[in-house]
């Protein structure tokens, strides 16, 4: 009986540092924004949002958000869309090799956009002329995503009956209807899982956007968030404590949206 109550208060104990080893960062992103004196540890604040109005007067911390979102928002789009018609096509053709290529594509994916890579990236983008484009930077990130993100919808493809094909093509539904109008309605939470992965990683890409964007006022959060410092050269905690609980909010909002509204999860739920 001894063992079994010192067990409980072991695990009791464990969970306890486990919870508060996650929630002390979130704590602090909550209470610092609003503290006159904002340090590194976590204390109650004196309460005051003169910090609000120092980070809103950055004069490139509400730029850098709203570059994020257009970067964000065109590498999502363009790693969604490309990811659906490329999962459909390897589900549906017969492609000898095609799980090799499946497995070179995941492979690929975690080069890529990997450090060994920035060199013939940044050339590349330099002869075209697409250096400090926010386009380009956002089509180079789509690119990395692009291999993964097909591997992961490939399966919910995979899981819509072939039957509903079919059916539609016996009515004369065109390929692009039967895509638009019977797989990816089906395979929906594949897509709202994969809206939510390719925004999420492409928000907190820091090193492309370093490299590709060289004009500050073009660059993202995740990149302006190193400039932030004194005149000093210590942390700006003035400034990042607000910034930090702004450049986290787009994300949460997406995934709440996205979860309520679609659900999502990584693995097909329909069979034949």
């Amino acid at each position: 009986m001894t063992s079994l109550v010192l067990r409980r208060i072991a695990y009791t104990v464990f969970f306890a540092v486990v919870l508060a080893f996650f929630a002390i960062p979130m704590l602090w992103l909550a209470s610092a924004p609003f503290d006159s004196r904002p340090g590194l540890g976590l204390r109650w604040p004196d309460w005051t949002f003169g910090n609000v109005s120092a980070t809103f007067d950055h004069p490139y911390a509400l730029t850098s958000l709203v570059n994020s979102l257009v970067l964000c928002g065109l590498a999502m789009v363009v790693t969604t869309a490309l990811a659906a018609c490329a999962a459909y096509a390897l589900s549906r053709v017969r492609i000898p090799g095609r799980d090799v290529l499946l497995y070179m594509l995941l492979l690929l994916s975690s080069v890529v956009t990997g450090t060994a890579a920035m060199v013939p990236i940044f050339v590349m983008m330099f002869q075209l002329g697409l250096i400090n484009s926010q386009y380009g930077t956002a089509l180079v990130i789509a690119g990395g995503m692009l291999p993964a993100a097909i591997f992961i919808l490939k399966d919910f493809v995979d899981a819509v009956p072939r039957s509903y094909e079919e059916s539609a093509r016996v009515f004369g539904a065109s390929p692009r209807q039967i895509l638009m109008h019977v797989v990816l309605p089906i395979a929906r939470p594949g897509i709202a899982t994969i809206v939510v992965w390719s925004f999420v990683q492409a928000w907190g890409n820091f090193l492309l956007p370093f490299l590709l964007l060289r004009d500050i006022g073009s660059q993202p959060a995740a990149v302006l968030m190193r400039t932030l410092y004194d005149e000093g050269g210590s942390a700006n905690l003035t400034v990042i404590p607000v910034f930090s609980l702004l450049y986290s909010i787009p994300v949460v909002v997406l995934y709440l949206f996205v979860s309520k509204r679609y659900g999502f999860r990584f693995h097909g739920g329909i069979k034949s």
